[in-house]
């Protein structure tokens, strides 16, 4: 997928795929979800997500909702939240170096 936000282009084929969740339902729940963290080579972050029509990436499209997906630019910040939320620590220290104990 390739979307331009905010005069900056996000492509889910050049970017290196770091991490990825899934929520465990079935592809076609009203309420899953699935996210795969992306750098660019300009180190930023961003996912690319989609979920059924129950989740934040439901979409109302002709009179109904249904899944969707979409791009989302992440801060390190921002990042760092999702990679402790969804990853184990071996793919945080790899991503952003050692943490204090």
């Amino acid at each position: 997928m390739v979307k331009i936000i905010k005069k900056r282009i996000y492509n889910t084929d050049t970017a290196k795929e770091v991490a990825s969740y899934d929520n465990g339902y079935n592809l076609g729940d009203f309420h899953h979800i699935h996210e795969t963290l992306y750098r660019k080579k300009t180190g930023e972050f961003f996912l690319h997500g989609c979920g059924g029509a129950m989740t934040e990436y439901g979409e109302f499209k002709y009179g109904c909702w249904s899944g969707g997906e979409r791009i989302v630019p992440m801060t390190e910040e921002e990042t760092k939240v999702w990679v402790t939320a969804f990853c184990d620590a071996d793919t945080y220290i790899t991503l952003f170096g050692e943490v204090e104990e």
